[in-house]
């Protein structure tokens, strides 16, 4: 018979502690807390700068976004996302689990399964930029400091993928 291998992860618990202190830290140490959709703004910014810089001097939003930050590439969001991707790939890497691989239902093939992250991704973008915040940057963040604000974007987001999953359910299950 064929031997399952379980693999270990990290209890939920602690890793919610962890996050946690990974939060207290950024607050402490920068004055912010975390947050990962200002990373791919600024990279956007950075990359029509350089491709289209007629476009970024007569759009408002880019030419706002010019003037108040002095170098889109320097944030500390996009050197806390590069951080998180690295460190990613290096514990999948010395955990002896990284592999190129979709993970889906025997129901789905692969391209449908990337077509739905990809649009379930986009979706997610947008909305972040509507709600000014991720779900690290807007929800967990705020909630740390009490907002309101961040206590609404979490139910809101919950509750929006508990509305939803009956209707997605058959792409993973």
């Amino acid at each position: 018979m064929n031997e399952v291998k379980k693999t270990k992860y990290w209890n939920p618990y602690i890793g919610g502690i962890m996050l946690g202190l990974v939060l207290l830290s950024a607050n402490f140490i920068s004055g912010r807390g975390l947050g990962a959709s200002g990373a791919l703004k600024s990279v956007v910014v950075s990359t029509v700068n350089t491709i289209a810089p007629d476009h970024a001097e007569n759009t408002t939003f880019y030419k706002n976004y010019n003037e108040t930050h002095e170098n889109p590439m320097k944030s500390w969001l996009v050197f806390q996302v590069f951080g998180v991707l690295v460190g990613g790939f290096l514990s999948g890497t010395f955990a002896k689990r990284l592999k190129f691989k979709v993970e889906h239902s025997p129901k789905i093939s692969s391209k449908r399964r990337l077509i739905f992250a990809l649009l379930g991704g986009a979706l997610f973008g947008f909305g972040s930029q509507l709600g000014r915040g991720c779900t690290s940057g807007s929800a967990l963040s705020g909630m740390a400091v009490l907002s309101l604000g961040g206590f609404i974007t979490m139910a809101c987001i919950f509750g929006t993928a508990f509305g939803l999953a009956y209707f997605f359910r058959k792409n993973w299950i």
